[in-house]
């Protein structure tokens, strides 16, 4: 298999070199690019075609968030995913983040081998996501949105699929959604599947934020 092709955005160069270090170390990762700011994340993304951006949230010039929405808006640059870095578990422009396309985030003091095996999750076309802080977060921002949903809402689905859609949304993967519902990894991931095409959700990070937007799910509920 080929390596995956990393692109680091961080406008600490200090951290920039840690983390190229670390993802060299990984024989199934390369580092293709590393960027100072959000425009030049943006660039590197279209020039060296990286399957994967590891971008920190607070950057000069472009932030984070506004680079990932270009990115997540580019269809040239569809099959790169992005993975959000931010000092805190508590920032709440991690939300604003997964709106705008990215399909994770990790806390920047996170472990050296937790932070590879994100790239790779991430990487392979699923989400990173952490359901306590997730839902903590979309708690605080999504109790006055300034947003409209970026996707449709959960109107249209099946109840079956509603029932799959609250558990992506409190971090299920598809083999603990196929045993809360008593079904097969296979169906449930087949379910989730159809409802990001009913949605036109990216991916699932999108999908938790659409099923916390429309009140399908309350933060704070078990």
């Amino acid at each position: 298999m080929s390596a995956i092709r990393v692109l680091l955005a961080d406008d600490q160069r200090l951290v920039r070199a840690a983390f190229a270090m670390l993802v060299e170390s990984a024989r199934d990762m390369e580092v293709v690019g590393q960027a100072g700011n959000g425009t030049e994340a943006v660039e590197l993304a279209r020039t060296e075609r990286a399957d994967l951006v590891v971008m920190d949230i607070r950057m000069p010039e472009l932030d984070g968030i506004e680079a990932t929405r270009l990115i997540a808006a580019d269809d040239d640059l569809a099959g790169v995913r992005v993975l959000v870095l931010t000092t805190y578990d508590t920032d709440e422009h991690i939300v604003e983040a997964l709106r705008a396309g990215a399909s994770g985030f990790l806390v920047k003091d996170t472990e050296p081998a937790d932070l590879l095996a994100a790239i790779r999750t991430v990487a392979a076309g699923e989400s990173l996501l952490s359901p306590g802080p997730t839902s903590r977060l979309i708690a605080r921002v999504l109790r006055a949105p300034n947003d409209p949903p970026t996707t449709g809402g959960p109107d249209g689905l099946s109840e079956r699929e509603r029932q799959v859609l609250a558990l992506v949304a409190r971090g299920l993967n598809n083999s603990e959604i196929g045993e809360a519902l008593s079904l097969s990894p296979l169906t449930a991931k087949t379910h989730v599947s159809r409802i990001m095409g009913k949605l036109g959700a990216r991916d699932r990070a999108q999908l938790v934020i659409v099923a916390y937007e429309s009140g399908l799910v309350v933060p704070g509920d078990a």
